[in-house]
């Protein structure tokens, strides 16, 4: 039984897949990232954890150098392929806490639903030193919650995450909470600690609804959900896919997008 700690390698596996399910992120996101830290065709970026490249394209439009910093073979050759008309982009494959970059270089250091795989005192202080001075750190993630407007679905599902899943981690069952913005705000002052200043957050909101076999697909996106071993893997799905149909036949997520924004001084 795998830890639930250092499941990043499990990505990889389903590269094609997380490339196609995962959602993007909102233009209100992208809209206050560029109203923060204006880039162009004269900046250097560097993204890191570029998975399936949900967040590259919007930024890579802005005409800016963009290297791409990401661990998986399957991934890497993918956003290659992905964004192969852009000259001026190019991946790394590594992790990036082992990857080397000048000091005092880049304009803008994003990442998108991945820096929580860094070791946080190793990442805040890679992306500062590689900063330029006035550059800015962009960090954002895709908070999903489980349909909350029904209520029969949502304990149908706990009854299996119960009987499957928190077994097979050896952990007590957990209470789901809608991400807040406590966390938003505690999640955005870890770069205060590091030397970053002009600290600022924003949160932002959509829904997304799935058939039952959607939401299996979705599922088997995830870091835990794909490790777990198929003989226990495949009844939990199954039963998954039973409850959503026997409870009106779709579910939705309710998704929190949380963004921190930082400044090297």
């Amino acid at each position: 039984m795998p830890s639930q700690e250092g499941l990043g390698w499990t990505f990889d596996t389903v590269a094609p897949l997380y490339a196609r399910l995962r959602p993007g992120y909102v233009p209100a996101l992208y809209e206050m990232l560029f109203q923060y830290n204006p880039i162009g065709e004269h900046s250097q970026v560097v993204e890191v954890g570029a998975g399936g490249g949900q967040a590259t394209g919007p930024v890579l439009e802005t005409g800016c150098t963009l290297t791409a910093v990401e661990r998986g073979e399957q991934f890497s050759a993918l956003l290659q392929e992905k964004f192969r008309t852009y000259p001026k982009f190019s991946v790394r494959t590594a992790k990036f806490e082992d990857a080397a970059f000048p000091r005092d270089t880049y304009d803008l250091v994003f990442s998108a639903s991945a820096f929580h795989w860094v070791p946080e005192q190793v990442g805040y202080q890679k992306v500062y030193a590689m900063l330029r001075s006035g550059g800015a750190f962009a960090r954002f993630a895709n908070h999903p919650y489980r349909d909350k407007g029904n209520p029969d679905l949502s304990q149908a599902l706990d009854h299996l995450y119960a009987r499957y899943y928190y077994p097979f981690y050896h952990k007590p069952p957990a209470i789901i909470a809608e991400y807040t913005e406590q966390e938003a705000t505690d999640r955005a002052r870890i770069a205060e600690r590091y030397g970053f200043t002009d600290i600022r957050y924003a949160l932002f909101h959509r829904q997304r609804v799935f058939t039952a076999a959607e939401y299996l697909q979705q599922l088997g996106t995830y870091s835990d959900h794909i490790a777990m071993e198929e003989s226990v893997r495949t009844p939990f799905f199954a039963g998954i896919e039973q409850a959503i149909r026997d409870h009106g036949g779709t579910i939705t997520l309710y998704d929190t997008i949380d963004l921190q924004l930082a400044r090297k001084p």
